[in-house]
Parts: structure tokens; sequence; C-alpha cells
């Protein structure tokens, strides 16, 4: 490390106009899209050592929050064992090592309750695999596909080295761990296993990373030989894969941010497939097989979206029979459906919740579930197709404040749900409900040494936006802290896609209210945490809102007395990270110091680029600036890059990685050259740098301990400035 160094890096300027609607732009460099450039790696490089000598001072303070990260982990633990047909599966973390190993034990009966969950520590385990050891040797290491056969005997590994979110898949032979196809190269997210564990279907992205064909491929064959089985040629559609809970269909999901159209393909004869319902222009659905029938969520003539039923086959929208329909603050999600229940993935209020929907005992799901269903023009309608088979939803108690994700949910015949609850202050807690008691049970929550929850709160704030919208805010704090307008702060925001940034619970935001510090999350508009509305009041045309309801939520902070204005942060990623420049821009007094991470902050380059990965199927989200002089006109007005202060901006910090896919690199770099070309900061007191993991994605550096560095390097950054050691 160079610490001796005595000026930020600069790159070469060198002027390439932009011409959209009569509107002429001058950018200095952009010439660095050539990243073959030698000069483009050189001057990364160069950002490191200028970032590394500007914090050198902070070596003891990221050493002591790597401590205290680990002290407050339980780094030897074992996640909950899940059922998963003949076995039970769970993984394992060992102290000093950076990934975790997965293990199995045949389940002896046939239960998938809590009464039937494995003592892991007596019975005879057998090891799948260890990450650990896939990862010696490798800068970078994720798994994206993991797949155990039906039969229980062959599991197929997807593995991405360089961060691009491109996967390799060994399948191999569980019993003795001998390989015998790795023929799948550079695969997309998403395998699913036909029913007899023969062929697998997997994804394939096209040249702009856009998700778009679904293959099969038959285990021992040449990839040669595999068959294309569905192709999306819409540039605004993305296509996923998923299995149906009874292993009868392979669902295709295709859509857009508002529009799409589902297929499902029998995993027992491929020829037999059909589309569930021809795409609408702004009819978004989701289809989640239950048996004998079909359970749609979708928004059709409500925005909010309602759960329905319908035959298992084609069928037109309005014939879908309402189950359950969102009512006033409410937002429908997810379903899933078990052989005599299904449970409703909610929002009510901003708050998360789970609604179990039984059925009528007359209307059990007996066919066609484990038998290929034979369909005819109108398709298989059993009981469970008729609305009035199913019960009214129970409301599943859960936490306030809190973010529910199911767990463990994949045995079709399960008589119990899954789910996890966590908050800021609750650590992850695993529950299930049981149909036949309707009892919740705690099956586990994630130990966290040396942490007593009682020593801080947290609450809902809501704060009066611009135009007088009510913004929620979930606020943490220590319990014995003073608003007389003295401490420290963070606040955290995103905003964007109808993504939810609901609270988590995470060892490293400890280290920040153990010191006092405020912590802070804007649900702000964009989002999807008030339903549909709060999102279209968040996007294209009143994409502003997004920036100024971020920025009343950081001045109510000020004048609350609940943070001191001169010790306050903001941190946000990727869209969040657009977020991050576009309020800096807006209101570079109301923060000291800003983290903007993958940060999408050259945002109009971008969307007015189509041959760059993803821009098409952003314009949904952002409108496209080169059909509409309004929206170009709009975007160059927040876009970050374009709109830098000759004035005091807060420090800045930008992280990003040269492998993001996502988010190239290039748009932060970009901005801090055109950030330190501007503003007035000193480059000691309030300095602006960039931090990029040279093999990494879109998600930073691979492994705990890896990642562990990685935060206590940008909350020493964050700490620094705000008064903090």
């Amino acid at each position: 490390m160079n610490t001796e160094l005595t000026h930020a890096p600069r790159l070469a300027k060198k002027p390439i106009t932009r011409s959209f609607h009569g509107d002429d732009v001058v950018d200095n460099y952009e010439w660095i899209r050539q990243d073959s450039d030698p000069a483009v790696i050189a001057h990364i490089e160069a950002e490191n050592a200028w970032a590394d000598a500007r914090t050198a001072h902070l070596a003891p303070l990221r050493e002591q929050l790597v401590s205290e990260f680990a002290q407050h982990t339980k780094e030897d633990d074992v996640s909950v064992p899940v059922r998963e047909g003949k076995y039970w599966y769970w993984s394992r973390t060992y102290e000093g090592k950076s990934y975790p190993a997965v293990y199995r034990c045949p389940a002896l009966g046939c239960g998938s309750g809590v009464a039937d969950i494995p003592d892991v520590e007596s019975v005879q385990s057998q090891l799948l695999y260890d990450a650990n050891v896939l990862a010696q040797g490798k800068d970078f290491f994720n798994i994206g596909v993991s797949s155990v056969s039906p039969d229980g005997e062959l599991l197929a590994l997807g593995v991405d080295n360089a961060g691009n979110e491109q996967f390799d898949v060994r399948i191999s032979v569980i019993d003795g761990d001998r390989t015998i196809d790795e023929s799948l190269q550079g695969v997309g997210y998403g395998l699913v296993w036909s029913k007899d564990s023969t062929r697998v279907y997997y994804v394939r992205n096209d040249d702009s990373w856009r998700p778009y064909q679904v293959w099969m491929h038959v285990i021992g064959h040449n990839v040669d030989d595999d068959v294309l089985i569905y192709q999306d040629d819409d540039e605004l559609f993305w296509v996923g894969i998923d299995a149906s809970r009874d292993g009868s269909w392979l669902v295709i999901q295709s859509e857009s941010k508002l529009t799409a159209e589902v297929h499902l393909y029998s995993t027992q004869s491929p020829e037999r497939s059909f589309m569930v319902a021809q795409r609408r222009n702004g009819l978004h659905y989701t289809v989640e097989p239950a048996g004998d029938c079909l359970l749609i969520v979708h928004n059709l003539d409500n925005e909010d979206f309602d759960l329905a039923v319908a035959p298992v086959g084609p069928s037109e929208p309005d014939t879908w029979q309402p189950i359950y329909r969102a009512q006033s603050g409410q937002r429908l999600s997810e379903v899933i459906a078990f052989k005599d229940f299904a449970v409703l993935n909610m929002r009510d209020g901003g708050a998360m919740q789970l609604r179990a929907l039984k059925r009528v005992e007359s209307a059990r799901a007996e066919t066609p579930a484990g038998a290929d269903p034979i369909l005819d023009e109108q398709g298989y309608a059993g009981p469970g197709a008729s609305p009035e088979n199913w019960q009214d939803a129970v409301v599943l108690p859960t936490e306030e404040l809190a973010t529910l994700n199911f767990y463990g949910n994949e045995m079709w015949d399960a008589r119990e749900v899954g789910f996890i609850i966590e908050s800021v202050l609750t650590p992850d807690t695993f529950q299930r409900w049981s149909l036949d008691t309707g009892e919740i049970v705690s099956v586990k929550q994630t130990e966290v040494p040396h942490y007593d929850a009682s020593k801080f709160v947290q609450y809902r704030q809501w704060v009066t936006a611009e135009d007088g919208a009510q913004i929620p805010m979930t606020i943490v704090h220590r319990a014995d802290l003073q608003k007389d307008g003295t401490s420290p702060g963070i606040i955290y925001g995103y905003g964007s896609y109808e993504i939810s940034n609901d609270p988590w619970f995470s060892p490293t935001i400890l280290s920040a209210l153990e010191r006092g510090v405020v912590y802070a999350i804007a649900h702000i508009r964009g989002g999807g945490e008030m339903g549909r509305s709060w999102y279209e009041n968040g996007k294209m045309l009143t994409k502003r809102n997004t920036f100024t309801d971020f920025v009343s939520c950081a001045r109510w902070m000020a004048d609350s007395g609940l943070v001191d204005s001169e010790r306050l942060a903001a941190e946000g990623g990727s869209a969040g990270g657009l977020l991050m420049g576009a309020v800096t821009n807006l209101a570079p007094d109301a923060f000291r110091v800003v983290h903007a991470i993958v940060p999408f902050v050259d945002a109009l380059t971008t969307i007015l680029n189509p041959e760059l990965p993803l821009t098409v199927t952003e314009w949904e989200e952002w409108g496209n600036p080169i059909e509409s002089a309004e929206v170009y006109h709009y975007m160059k007005s927040y876009t970050p890059y374009e709109n830098i202060a000759a004035v005091q901006y807060p420090a800045i910090l930008a992280s990003t990685s040269l492998n993001d896919i996502r988010v190239s690199y290039i748009e932060p770099t970009k901005w801090v050259q055109a950030l330190r070309d501007t503003v007035t900061n000193d480059e000691i007191e309030r300095p602006i740098l960039q931090r990029t993991e040279m093999v990494a994605g879109h998600g930073g550096g691979s492994g705990r301990y890896k990642k562990w560095e990685e935060r206590a390097g940008q909350l020493a950054f964050i700490f620094d400035h705000i008064g903090v050691n």
C-alpha cells in the first residue's frame, strides 16, 4: 500500500458528444467503456491505491469491526434441517472457514413437520459437498444452482468463479461423489429435474444477459443434443423456471416489469405443455400448481392483486374465480400450495403478513398430483378449482416490523408451513404453522453471542413528504438514546422495482447501534411497501418522489432531534446507489457522508444504449428516453452523473465490482471523476473515494470473512465521518 500518494487519480478527458432530441451533451469519460484498454484497469487499481492511502488510519477500526462481527456470530452452527423427498438436508458452518458444507440423512418416516426434524448431531449423516473444498484456490466462489434429483441419487451444482452470474454445472452421483456430466457451461439461474431424474431443464441468457431460453438436457448426453423448449424474443421479458411442489410441472415464468405469461410443461411427458393465459399488456400474474387446480395471483381488475383459482389447463383471465381479493392497503405477493392447504404472502398497511387457506375435507387434491394430467381443451378441474372449497383465510400471528420469508416447504403432502421472521433487532427465527393444530412452533432462532435486544428499541415513524404523502421509516437505536440532536445516524434507502426494503438482522448493524448510531430505513416510493400505487408513484415520470421522500426522511431525523445533521450518513446500493447520487445532488447539505454501493449513477447514458446488458428490460421502470423526449429530459434532470453542483458535497465512497453485470463499474468510475471535476470538497476532509473489487460481482466479494472485511472497510469510512470510533 502506498500511503504517500498526495492526489486522487484523474482520468484523461476524451470528449464524446451524445445527441438526442436536439440536446447535445459532451461526456468526457464515456471512452472508458472500452474496458479492454489497459489504461482503464490501471486507473481502477490507482483508485484502490488512493482509497487505501486515504483510509490507512482506519486500519485499527476495521480490525475492531471484524472482531465484533465475529463476536456476534456463532461461527460453528447448523441450519434447520429441511425435508426433500426421502432425505433431510442441512448446512453447517465452521469457525475459520468461509463457506458452509451441506449434509443429509435418510428420513425414517413420512412426516416433514417439527416433530420429525432429526437431531443432526446424533444421526448418521452424508456429506453432499463442502464449499470450502470447492472454493480452494478461487478468488471468488458462488453456488447459484444446487439441486438433488427426485430419486435422491444425483446432485447438480452450478458454480460462478468470476462474479458474472454465469454458472458451470457439475452433475454427480452422490454416493461416491462421481462426476457424470459437466457439459452445461455458462448457464443462468434455475435448474429443474424431470420427475424420473433422467433430464434437467435450465436457462440460457442472450448477449445482453437477459434470460430468454429454456433447454432440456438428458443427463450424460452431449449438450449439442439438448432441446430448446421455450424462447422469448421480446427484449422486455425475462424468463425464469421453477418446479411445482408435486413435481409434475416445470413452471416457466416470462415477465417484464408490468406483464407476464406462464407456461407449464409436464416433467413426465415433455411434449405435454400449455400456456396458462396469453400475455396482455399490463396483466401480471403468477401460477402455483395445486394438484387438481391452479392458484393464480393476478392484477386483472385490482392493482394490488387478487388470489384466484382456475382449472389445470389454458384459461381466460376473466374466468379466473377469486378466492381472496386484496383490500385497501393490502398487496398480495405470492402463494405456495400444498395438498391440503395454501399460504398467501402479502402486505397489509405496510407490514408483511401470512394467511393460510384450507381446502375443505371433501376437496383434497388427490388428482392429478403424482400422475401426468390428461388435458383436453378445457383442462382438468378437480374440486380445488371451486373457490367454495377453500376456507376463509387464517392470519398467522407474526412480529410487528418483521420481514417474513418462506423456508423448508418442499414437500407436497406437508401438514405444516415453515417461515422465517427477522427484523433489525430479531435474528432469523424459524417457525412452523400446523394445519392440524393451528399452532405456531418456533424451531430455532439464530444464536447471536454477546447480544441483548432489550438494550435497543425499534419503531415505525411516519414522515410527511413534500407533497403530503406519509412515508414510513423503520427506526432503531439504543434504548438510552437522548433525542437532543447530538447523535450520529445512518439512513438506508432503495425505492425501485416495487421491491420492499424490509428490515433485516445483521451483526454488522449491531456494531453501529452499540456505538449509539441511530439506524433508519426509509420505505420510500418506488418500492412496494405500501402497495402498487406506492411503486407507481416512484417510477418513470414520478421518479423524483423517490429522492424527495428520502431527503424528507433525512431532514426529519435532524429536525426531530433524533440525530445531528452534521453526523448523518446515507447508504444505498444498485438502484439505491442511484438514490444516493440523486439525493446528494438534491440536498448535499443533508448528509455528512454518503456510501453508494454498486451505484446506478449514469442512468441516462445506460438507458439510452439498448446494446448494454439489461437496458431494454429497464424501459418499463424508467421510461424509454430514446423514443420520448419527455422521458429523456426528465431522466436528465435527476441522473446523478449529469447534475453535480459546484458546492461542498458529503464525503463519498463508491463501492463497486469489476465483474458486476448488473451495474457496470464504469458508472461509479465516471461519476467519481465528474464529482472531483465539480464539487468544492477538500479531498482530505471530505474525500471522494472509489473501491473496486477486482474479482467480484453485484453482491461484492464471496465468503463470510471477505464480506466481513469489505463491510468493515465501508463502516469504518462512514464512522470516521460521523464522529464514531
